[in-house]
This record gives structure tokens, C-alpha cells and sequence, in this order.
């Protein structure tokens, strides 16, 4: 069956992707058999799942924080692996369609905002070296052209340029990319005491060397104002991460050319980047999610209550582990060591778990306790699309808290919609993992993976619809058998820049752009 599935020219296409023949047909599989669904018990909640840290214990925690960063043991770690076109998507659409009717009724004031984007001087000066001015553009309503300049290779080119280099805060003296804005917010809480600071960013193959290029032009500017050197690493998303794509039949997708069709298998693919990085505590946070220095005291505020946090429960639990990992069983640590994991960590025992062997409990502690651990901070829900915390159940009967996305719930069940729909708090992924056990050895990422936890997705090529198999998520399926602990966070730390007019909230605009 194999042999008729895969032509000799198919088999080559699938070793240049990274994959072999078994690999690619258990792929084919996936879509036959459907992605899974998540069983939720209920939403987490204040007091359920989500803490809620006291105004007295902030200090503390800070403390800490600013302790283990001192100590060299905090890096950030940002996704950017893909281009800014569905940031520019109804702009793009408009420019291909001649569609130019930018009014303020359509929301879409083009004319009247065009001066509010950081980007506009690069636009202006761009249309000037042309010989044009781009206020007479304006007023002749010659908005094509604008927009042609701003989309396409003839001027800024951020319909194809990766996020991280889209110009996003209008500052005095230089206007800042979100890679800049993520660069300056690791400077204030990743840095150590030898004023090193550490930093890994994800990019695309065909945006590698843009990246390092910008980077390797801005750094001396923020290591002279902060008084520091950067640690600055670079790495793509891997080919054998990608995943064939299949027709609506779960055929395999080919494309006009009968080719075998791959594509990159979601954020999850970057838990491998993310494994391979020696690291300790890392700070996960989305590129389009930063504010303007005027607005980051909040965002730096938690982020260093977040990581204390994490601090604080591996103090603990690390100390149970190296205790309890010895030879002799000591009781008074095997009833401790239980309420630790269920108040702290949510860890559920099974049912009869005190009546057996202490060196099973012993097991059984040590198994749960020694995985890697993510503080994860959760805002209030007030509507943006996107995962949330909630009390999951797996297979087996065990709950765990889990970052949920719309697309893992049975929507056709009424009761588990119900519960979808009654979260009170939004997944910003706003996360600090720590890594490492004990003993200081790094975990192996991949074994606390739930594979079964892929996503299917509907997408086109060429005017074909297409079925995308997706990894399971970075935060999502990827960290399933982590310890988890969500914390609430203030809405104001969450400021993600999704299509180009939310760079117009106030979070975004510091001033207005001179002339």
C-alpha cells in the first residue's frame, strides 16, 4: 500500500521536508482519524486554578526574581517565525482589488491616520527620494500608490518583511520595531550582575539574515543606554517540523504541479528550538505584545512576580525532591510533600493514594514533581479570540490545568460550549518555564508532550482548500505534562498588535509624528 501511495518523486520530496515514508503516512493518518478534543471540567477561576498574588508578598517575589537574574539563570525567548502579511491583510486586499474607499465610516480613516503610524517618516522619505510628496499623494487621493509603497519591494515591503521589524512606537529621537521594544524590556528584567543579557529569537530561513542584519545595527545603540551586552541568538523553525497537507478527502494535497505540498507545523514546531536552547528560566512572550517605554512599568512589574513566582515553587519543590529521592522513606515528608503539590502546583492524587506504599507514594511524588514548571499569567476576558485556563481531563481520568484553544473544544456538545464560554480569563501568552531539574540538568522537553494533542486546520492554496495538520501547540499540547500555575495579571500587560490598525490604540501611540 505504501509503495502505491508515494510515487519515487513524492519519496524525494519527502526526505528534502526532513520526514520518511512512515512518518508521512501516519500524518495521512491524522487527518483520516480527526484531531482529538479536549475534555473540559470546568473553567479556572480566582480562586480555582488562577492566584491571585497579595499586594504584601510582591516584594518578595521581585526579590527573588531580580536574585536569579542577577545569578545569570533568566534568558526571553520570542517567536517570530512568521511575515506581517495578515497584519496588512484588508490593507493588501484594498491595493490588489483597487479597492480605496479608506473612510472613516469603514473605520479605516487612511488619510486622516496615515501621520499616527511610526512608520510614516520611512514611508515619507521613501516617496520623496522617488520625487514625490506624499502630502500632495494624499490630497490627489492617490492612496494606491501610498500603500504600494508601503506593502510592496518598491518601498517598506511589510507585507512581506517579518513582525519584529515593522516599525511600531514613535519615540523622539527613534522610532522602534517590536524586536527593539522586546530588547529593551529584556534589558530591565533578564540581565545579570555581570550586565549580560540574555535573549533568543525565532525567525523564519528567509528572514534570518534581515534579522541579524537590524539587530547587528541597533545593539550598540541599547548596550551603551543600558549599560550592558547583549546575548543575542537567532534560530529557525525546522524543516522536519512541517507536515503534509491533505485535500478534503485526506488525500494527500498536491499542487498545480502534482507536487506533495508541506507546510510548517504551527507554533508547536518551536518546541524544538525551544529544547535545544541551554537555558534555565525562560520567559516566553509573543512579538506583537509590547507597549512604548511609557507603559512598561506594569509589564515589567509582573514579569518579575511571574519569574519570582517560579523562583519560589522550584525553592520548594526542589527541596522535597532531594530529600525525598533518598534512600530512606520518611513519612512526615510523604504527607507533606502531597499538600505542597496539590495547593501550589494543582497536582490531583489518585483515589487510595495514602494507603499505599510509601516507597509508591515516593514514586509517584518524585514522577509528578520533577517535570519542567511554567507560571503562566492570565488577564480577564473581555473578548479577544484566543486559548484560556481551564480544569482538563485526559484520558485516563487525571485533571490537570491546561491552556486551551477554541479550535481542541467539541463545539457541538452543548455542555462542554457551556463551559468554553463561562472562562473569565484569556491566555496572553505571557509565560516563565523553568527547565531544568534538581539536580540542575535540563529536561528533555519532548517527553512531556501530549502527541495526541494536534490541531487540523482548513486552509487554501491556489483557490484549493487544503487540511493543515498543526504539532501540538507551544503552550498548548506541547506543555501539557508540565506543572502548571496561572496567575492573574492586569489587563494592561497585554497589548498585542494584530492588524495594523490596533497600532492606533492609545497603548501604541506615544505622540504624534512630526512633519
Amino acid at each position: 500500500m505504501a509503495g502505491l501511495f508515494f510515487t519515487d518523486k513524492d519519496m524525494e520530496r519527502i526526505e528534502v521536508e526532513g520526514l520518511n515514508e512512515e512518518k508521512a503516512l501516519s500524518q495521512i493518518e491524522e487527518f483520516k482519524k480527526g484531531a482529538p478534543f479536549a475534555r473540559l471540567i470546568r473553567p479556572c477561576t480566582i480562586g480555582d486554578g488562577i492566584m491571585v498574588i497579595p499586594e504584601d508578598e510582591r516584594e518578595g517575589l521581585i526579590a527573588a526574581h531580580d536574585e536569579a537574574a542577577g545569578n545569570g539563570r533568566m534568558l526571553k525567548f520570542v517567536p517570530t517565525s512568521g511575515a506581517a502579511s495578515r497584519m496588512f491583510r484588508d490593507w493588501h486586499r484594498s491595493y490588489e482589488n483597487g479597492d480605496l474607499d479608506f473612510t472613516p465610516k469603514r473605520g479605516m480613516n487612511f488619510a486622516g491616520e496615515l501621520k499616527r503610524y511610526a512608520f510614516y517618516n520611512d514611508v515619507r522619505d521613501i516617496i520623496s527620494r522617488e520625487g514625490y510628496n506624499i502630502d500632495d499623494l494624499v490630497k490627489k487621493g492617490m492612496f494606491s500608490m501610498i500603500l504600494e509603497y508601503i506593502l510592496t519591494s518598491r518601498g517598506l515591503n511589510y507585507a512581506h518583511i517579518p513582525k519584529a521589524l515593522l516599525k511600531f512606537h514613535a519615540y523622539p529621537d527613534r522610532n522602534r520595531t517590536p524586536l527593539e521594544e522586546h530588547i529593551v524590556e529584556a534589558a530591565l528584567y533578564v540581565r545579570d550582575v555581570n550586565n549580560v543579557c540574555r535573549i533568543h529569537i525565532t525567525v523564519s530561513e528567509e528572514h534570518k539574515s534581515m534579522v541579524e542584519d537590524y539587530f547587528s545595527r541597533v545593539r550598540g545603540y541599547y548596550e551603551n543606554h543600558y549599560g550592558l551586552v547583549f546575548d543575542f541568538r537567532l534560530s529557525t523553525q525546522h524543516a522536519s517540523t512541517n507536515t503534509i497537507a491533505a485535500d478534503m478527502e485526506n488525500r494527500p494535497f498536491r499542487d498545480s504541479g502534482g507536487m506533495l505540498v508541506f507546510r510548517p507545523g504551527g507554533h508547536g514546531a518551536l518546541l524544538k528550538n525551544l529544547n535545544a536552547i541551554d537555558g534555565d528560566i525562560i520567559f516566553l512572550k509573543n512579538i506583537d505584545n509590547v507597549v512604548p517605554d511609557r507603559l512598561k512599568g506594569a509589564t515589567v512589574l509582573y514579569e518579575k512576580i511571574l519569574g519570582g513566582c517560579l523562583v519560589r515553587l522550584q525553592e520548594v519543590a526542589f527541596k522535597y525532591l532531594q530529600q525525598i529521592s533518598l534512600d530512606e522513606i520518611d513519612e512526615k515528608l510523604l504527607s507533606e510533600a502531597p499538600r505542597f503539590c496539590k495547593e501550589k502546583l494543582n497536582i490531583t492524587f489518585p483515589s487510595g493514594f495514602s494507603g499505599l506504599p510509601g516507597v509508591e507514594r515516593r514514586d509517584f511524588i518524585v514522577g509528578r514533581l520533577n517535570r519542567p514548571l511554567r507560571v503562566c499569567g492570565m488577564v480577564k476576558n473581555e473578548g479577544e479570540p484566543g486559548g484560556g485556563p481551564f480544569h482538563v481531563e485526559d484520558e485516563g481520568g487525571t485533571q490537570s490545568l491546561q491552556i486551551i484553544e477554541e479550535a481542541q473544544v467539541n463545539m457541538g456538545s452543548e455542555d462542554q460550549k457551556t463551559i468554553w464560554r463561562s472562562s473569565t480569563h484569556f491566555n496572553p501568552v505571557d509565560i516563565v518555564c523553568g527547565v531544568r531539574d534538581f539536580r540542575s540538568k535540563k529536561f528533555d522537553l519532548n517527553r512531556f508532550v501530549d502527541k495526541k494533542a494536534i490541531l487540523i486546520t482548513r486552509k487554501s492554496q491556489g483557490g484549493r482548500d487544503l487540511k493543515a495538520l498543526e504539532l501540538p501547540g507551544l503552550w498548548n499540547g506541547s506543555m501539557a505534562h508540565w506543572n502548571t500555575v496561572f496567575v492573574e495579571v492586569p489587563i494592561e500587560t497585554f497589548n498585542p498588535v494584530k492588524t495594523v490598525n490596533d497600532l492606533l490604540r492609545k497603548e501604541h501611540t506615544q505622540q504624534a509624528v512630526s512633519d
